[in-house]
């Protein structure tokens, strides 16, 4: 009876509740996810590859210091320009130096195509024979351009022939197309694919021309 009262007497609401669990909701990831990883990753790898190849390519210069090879054309003879009826009859020789100035490098020129053009018309290509070329070296090439060749003239490229016949000199271009290999002690380099101009004034073969002047040609890539 005394418990019931006390029951009563007391402030009791029922059995205790218990505390609630706390429920941590999983957080998102910041950033992009695996992708963005890997383009950051990729993104690194090539600055790290450029950053190499060009300490690579300042070093290689620091040591080797490397020149520029040099054509010139030296002599020139042209025994034979006329052109009749479209068509042009001509007979060129050509000498060329090329000259390696540098101290540790070789060349090898695996191709040399040798072609002469008047008037952005090609007249003929002359393929010359493949060398290796060392250390401070100057070597020889000699292309002969003979033959006829129907050409396409306007009228205006017509009057300058007409008026380079009375002169007696001829605006004559001779490219050099070239596949070489440069050679550092026993390493070779991948292959390189230049072309040489040559922009010459070319004297017909006569009493009143003028001498020919050494004509230096210049790089094309």
């Amino acid at each position: 009876m005394a418990d019931k009262q006390a029951h009563l007497n007391g402030a009791y609401y029922g059995p205790s509740v218990p505390p609630a669990a706390n429920y941590n909701r999983p957080s998102r990831r910041s950033g992009c996810g695996c992708g963005c990883c890997l383009l950051k990753l990729l993104l690194k790898i090539i600055i790290s590859l450029v950053v190499i190849i060009g300490l690579a390519v300042l070093i290689f210069w620091l040591i080797f210091r490397p020149k520029e090879v040099k054509f010139h054309v030296t002599d020139v003879q042209l025994s034979e320009f006329t052109l009749d009826n479209s068509t042009l009859r001509y007979n060129l020789a050509v000498n060329i130096t090329v000259r390696n100035p540098n101290k540790r490098i070789g060349i090898h020129y695996d191709r040399i195509e040798a072609r002469a053009y008047y008037e952005d018309q090609r007249l003929q290509s002359v393929p010359l024979t493949p060398f290796y070329q060392g250390h401070k070296n100057t070597s020889f090439l000699n292309p002969v351009f003979t033959g006829e060749q129907f050409v396409r003239l306007g009228s205006g490229e017509v009057a300058d022939y007409n008026e380079e016949r009375i002169s007696g000199v001829y605006s004559i271009d001779v490219k050099l197309y070239l596949r070489i290999r440069f050679k550092v002690g026993r390493v070779r380099t991948s292959r390189f694919r230049p072309r040489i101009e040559c922009d010459l004034k070319v004297p017909l073969n006569s009493a009143n021309a003028a001498p020919f002047t050494t004509k230096r040609c210049d790089w094309d890539y």
